[in-house]
């Protein structure tokens, strides 16, 4: 395994190693949920991430504190990412996990820089931040007791139904900066799920947290993502998918169809090749031009998902909050700003 020279982009690998191998330790646990799988413990040089600017991606930042993903999505655009440690996209994605034990004070620190203007920052873009990994770790309550201390806008984008763990933190983070959260609930069918999703909560434990957060008065969107064409696409699963989603309470819905980055496409294409072999020709088609569908075929199922949404009532995405940091008690008021910052989101 190489982790010497590790960055997040390995263009840059040469002048931004992440951790050294010296600072690695690698854990088995012989309990049910982590069998088979190894931790690799590493204490981080940085945390915060700056988005290549050719990304497609509507923020700038982000916050990883793991690499590598228990939940074993076969599509996973992430899995390219292990490469540069010399593991393989596949098995190696799913069972050996890289923790940044030091995350949430490495945050913590960087958000005190000077240098840092409080940009939003963006979890789960990578890789599940609450993946089974977190149960144990628990690293997102220092990451978001950071957040909220420094009054910074954030996001989070989950599969993972721990995330009600930190319900109470994240409503604190909501008094006093901007919050999205949002769950990644790409169809409902219950055997397409086990197959292609096998390490995640079900569909409906997933739009469950949308329903806990709509409870507690915190508006929760669902990125309707991947739809796998052929498998997913149909008029009917759609409709059921966004029917579930919209009685779910979800504040928005927002298709996302499948693409298939070099890592992903090959571990992807084996699956498909052992579960749907008739449909291999069919994706060496319609993906013949590179990683994503053609425009057509995402504008056709973007409108369906959308006239769905409307036909169930799905209104407008809420309004968002200004970003408020507290003051001390002894600090006179101060008048309120003349206008909010202007919130990114994930969706």
């Amino acid at each position: 395994m190489r982790w010497n020279h590790l960055a997040e982009n390995p263009a840059t690998a040469r002048d931004a190693a992440l951790f050294g191998a010296e600072a690695v330790t690698s854990r088995t646990f012989d309990t049910p949920e982590f069998r088979g799988m190894t931790f690799h413990e590493v204490r981080a040089k940085t945390i915060l991430n700056r988005v290549p600017g050719a990304s497609r991606m509507p923020f700038e930042w982000t916050v990883n504190p793991y690499r590598g993903c228990t939940h074993a999505c076969v599509y996973c655009f992430a899995r390219k990412t292990h490469s540069y440690l010399d593991l393989d996209t596949g098995l190696d994605f799913d069972s050996q996990i890289v923790v940044k034990i030091n995350a949430p004070e490495l945050l913590r620190r960087q958000l005190a820089s000077p240098r840092w203007h409080g940009e939003h920052i963006a979890m789960g873009t990578n890789v599940d931040c609450y993946q089974r990994a977190e149960g144990r770790y628990r690293l997102m309550p220092g990451i978001i007791a950071a957040l909220r201390d420094h009054a910074n806008p954030f996001s989070i984008l989950t599969k993972g139904t721990l995330i009600l763990r930190d319900l109470d933190l994240i409503r604190q983070a909501a008094e006093v900066t901007e919050v999205g959260i949002s769950v990644s609930v790409g169809f409902t069918d219950q055997e397409l799920w086990r197959t292609v999703e096998p390490g995640t909560p079900a569909p409906e434990r997933r739009l469950d947290i949308v329903r806990t957060f709509a409870d507690h008065g915190i508006g929760c969107g669902v990125l309707m993502a991947p739809v796998l064409p052929f498998l997913s696409d149909h008029p009917d699963r759609l409709r059921a998918t966004v029917r579930a989603i919209a009685a779910s309470g979800a504040t928005s819905v927002t298709p996302l169809v499948l693409h298939l980055r070099p890592g992903a496409r090959e571990w992807y294409m084996a699956w498909l090749e052992r579960h749907h072999p008739y449909l291999v020709r069919r994706y060496e088609r319609l993906y013949a031009e590179g990683a994503y569908a053609p425009k057509w075929y995402q504008r056709r199922i973007t409108r369906q998902v959308h006239e769905l949404a409307r036909e169930y009532g799905m209104g407008p995405r809420a309004s968002e909050l200004p970003r408020r940091i507290p003051l001390p008690e002894s600090a006179p008021p101060q008048p309120a700003a003349e206008s909010a910052p202007t919130q990114l989101t994930l969706l």
